[in-house]
């Protein structure tokens, strides 16, 4: 079973590639780094609510869609 940060970092890689996004792309349209990106779709950052909300509107999905599968 994968932990939270693993889930949440493999729904945002899932939707960001569904988009076509590089990580670069994704980090400049929500104002983070790429290398964050990165590390939060390997699952080693525990993101803030802030953090979720804003990679989720860059993506123009519902901040819920990345915590789908996460119990």
């Amino acid at each position: 079973m994968e932990d939270a940060k693993s889930k949440v970092g493999s729904n945002i890689r899932s939707h960001r590639m569904k988009l076509g996004l590089s990580q670069e792309a994704l980090a400049d349209t929500c104002g983070l780094h790429r290398t964050y990106i990165g590390s939060v779709e390997r699952g080693e950052r525990n993101l803030s609510l802030d953090n979720i909300v804003k990679i989720a509107r860059a993506m123009q999905i519902q901040p819920s869609d990345l915590l789908e599968g996460v119990n």
